[in-house]
């Protein structure tokens, strides 16, 4: 079960940029999205593309998926500013994470990317976390 993760983790950006959780969320909420690192995680690139088209960018490492408590991958994550769990989808399920998109226009009051696509992979519940 998805829970708060520990604010003190360092975190880096797949653009290189280390910095702790609590300093990643300092002015932003946090959506995160966390891909299996095995080649089927490749397949939601199209739709990590169109949500963060919308929402702006964000990356996670595996010491971070654990603080999370997180059991299956893919996952799309929303995390309030002070790093506590808003909510989360494991597995891709569309209707869950257009649900988890939806949550984080509202509370942002941004527009909501429209998740699913042509193309798009199969739902799934995902793949266990290995520990």
């Amino acid at each position: 079960m998805a829970q708060n993760p520990n604010p003190q983790l360092q975190i880096t950006s797949y653009k290189g940029v280390t910095r702790t959780l609590d300093d990643w969320a300092t002015v932003f909420n946090l959506a995160i999205i966390v891909v299996p690192d095995r080649p089927e995680g490749s397949q939601f690139v199209p739709v990590i593309e169109r949500i963060f088209a919308t929402f702006g960018e964000s990356d996670a490492d595996r010491a971070f998926v654990e603080s999370l408590g997180l059991d299956r991958l893919p996952a799309f994550v929303h995390l309030r500013q002070d790093t506590t769990l808003v909510t989360a989808a494991q597995g891709w399920s569309p209707t869950e994470w257009q649900r988890v998109a939806d949550q984080i226009a509202k509370h942002e009051h941004w527009t909501s990317p429209v998740v699913t696509g042509r193309g798009d992979p199969a739902p799934t519940p995902g793949w266990p976390i290995a520990s």
